[in-house]
């Protein structure tokens, strides 16, 4: 299994979110394509309501687009998403999706997809969505717990 590249990013808040402050801890990466589009605000709001969950398993969840912090603040607002961190991969454009293989060039935009990130930092798990499917949260969830 590849090492997850570490990152730093910042949330919808401006805080910093690194990897290597949650090694040790499993990470679900949930890419999406746009902020203010109905199934992406459905995905991170999935995210949102399985807070718990992943806290059960000693996860963490994050979104990541390439939004803007102060565009990601205002959705985030407009959701009622306060606990899962909404990553912006603003600038340099899209460079976290391009390391981790799923920023679309064509589109500008990051495809739909969920990458778990294991203990120790490696990649366990990689799913790739079609952009009008919403990511079935439970099949994560599942496979997040068996790993």
């Amino acid at each position: 299994m590849e090492v997850a590249s570490d990152f730093i990013l910042k949330d919808q808040n401006g805080k910093p979110f690194s990897m290597m402050q949650h090694r040790g801890r499993k990470i679900l990466l949930s890419f999406h394509p746009l902020a203010w589009t109905p199934v992406c605000g459905e995905q991170m709001k999935s995210l949102e309501e399985n807070y718990e969950r992943f806290e059960e398993m000693d996860a963490i969840a994050v979104g990541i687009s390439v939004d803007s912090t102060f565009c990601k603040h205002e959705w985030a607002k407009s959701m009622g998403i306060e606990k899962i961190p909404l990553l912006s991969d603003f600038w340099p454009h899209g460079e976290v999706a391009r390391k981790y293989g799923v920023f679309d060039d064509e589109a500008g935009f990051s495809k739909r997809a969920n990458i778990i990130v294991g203990r120790d930092g490696k990649i366990e798990f990689v799913k790739v969505y079609p952009i009008s499917e919403l990511p079935d949260i439970s099949e994560i969830i599942k496979i997040m717990e068996e790993k």
